[in-house]
């Protein structure tokens, strides 16, 4: 894995790659006693001719970037961030899958590991990327998956941190999801905490609505995070003629859709078979 460090006014230093393994943390560190910290999710793939692609992994650098300054951390440059996800890809590159049996998952972590007792920035900030072999994030697969709507949870609220990758994120989605999948279902499609009535997230993915010859997917506005997938999604639906917008989309539309669609890193493109209301 790689790591590196640096102070918070500082910059980072030039990473290592060390055996992947336990990092030591102090007790008082930011990240353990006030969730100060960031993760990003990519992918490797393995071409037929043997050679190793990277989905993107600029857009990730400058999304971390972004969800630093929010939570108040240094972060790398975007040329040091791509830089380490190649060294680390190329480190394990006997653990990226065939073609067509999955993907190597980079997961690049930058977190306040200096000690700070009082709720303030840490003094020093640790990134780390480490790589693992995956297959379909559902256990569905490629099939259909099933949601469930979800209007008691919220996953992000407005002036929140619900736009970038903060650890914190994910935690709070647990025990809504917990619920669903206990009830048979796939994840949990989450409402807007104000109106209860628009569309946001599943609990690590975009959503798109088709109906016709337009797709819609709920606007990037301080509460969703701007998936990479999701981008490029929405580029290439353009470039096939469709009409995409981005806006507030009820969750009354999902009756009348020709179809829905997840989009993520993990997912990729995972279709919507059904989604239950409460």
């Amino acid at each position: 894995m790689y790591i590196t460090k640096c102070s918070l006014d500082g910059d980072f230093s030039v990473g290592e790659m060390v055996p992947f393994g336990p990092i030591a943390l102090n007790p008082s560190s930011g990240v353990l006693n006030y969730g100060q910290g960031l993760f990003e999710g990519l992918k490797a793939y393995r071409k037929t001719d043997g050679s190793i692609l990277l989905f993107h992994p600029e857009e990730n650098a400058l999304r971390m970037r972004i969800g630093a300054e929010r939570m108040c951390m240094p972060a790398p440059t975007i040329e040091q961030f791509v830089d380490a996800a190649k060294q680390t890809v190329l480190a394990n590159k006997r653990w990226v899958p065939p073609t067509g049996k999955g993907s190597l998952y980079i997961r690049p972590l930058l977190m306040g590991s200096g000690a700070v007792l009082g709720l303030a920035p840490a003094p020093e900030y640790t990134f780390i990327i480490f790589v693992s072999p995956v297959g379909n994030y559902f256990k569905e697969g490629l099939a259909p998956i099933n949601l469930i709507v979800e209007d008691k949870f919220h996953r992000a609220t407005p002036g929140g941190t619900g736009n970038v990758k903060t650890i914190g994120n994910y935690a709070s989605v647990l025990m809504a999801q917990k619920i669903a999948k206990e009830k048979g279902y796939s994840d949990v499609l989450y409402l807007d905490a104000v109106h209860k009535k628009y569309l946001e997230e599943v609990s690590s993915c975009n959503i798109f609505v088709v109906k016709g010859n337009v797709i819609s997917t709920p606007a990037v506005k301080g509460t969703i995070l701007p998936g990479i997938t999701r981008k490029s999604i929405i580029d290439v639906a353009l470039s096939k003629g469709f009409q995409v917008e981005e806006r507030l989309v009820s969750v009354d539309e999902l009756l009348e859709a020709d179809e829905v669609f997840c989009t993520g890193t993990a997912v990729v493109v995972s279709p919507v078979g059904s989604c239950q209301g409460r």
